[in-house]
């Protein structure tokens, strides 16, 4: 059965930094494609930054410069180091294997101003 954890989200002021981590089970990890999404009340699902088996990374324009996202096989886990944080970042933070697709559950980062 596959898992994916979500854990690191939390209250932070604007400019702070938090890290989110994503530990899977169930799944062949280290083959895996993984993306980071986020949600924010009212708004579509959105991609955030993805990386690959190999990883190569892809992130979107708005996170550029600010946000890295990293993976330890050896853990079975994926990251989502977040700094220079501002109040539009907020939003549950959702974890995903790209293919086959499977979503974890997710955590909220909320950015106060």
């Amino acid at each position: 059965q596959v898992r994916l954890v979500e854990s690191g989200g939390g209250l932070v002021q604007a400019g702070g930094s938090l890290r989110l981590s994503c530990a899977a089970s169930g799944t062949a990890f280290s083959i895996n494609a993984m993306g980071w999404y986020r949600q924010a009340p009212g708004k579509q699902r959105e991609l955030v930054a993805r990386i690959t088996s190999g990883g190569s990374t892809f992130y979107v324009d708005s996170v550029k410069g600010r946000f890295t996202i990293s993976r330890d096989n050896a853990k079975n886990t994926v990251y989502l180091q977040m700094n220079s944080l501002k109040p539009e970042d907020t939003a549950v933070y959702y974890c995903k294997r790209e293919s086959p697709v499977y979503w974890g559950q997710g955590t909220q980062v909320t950015v106060s101003s």
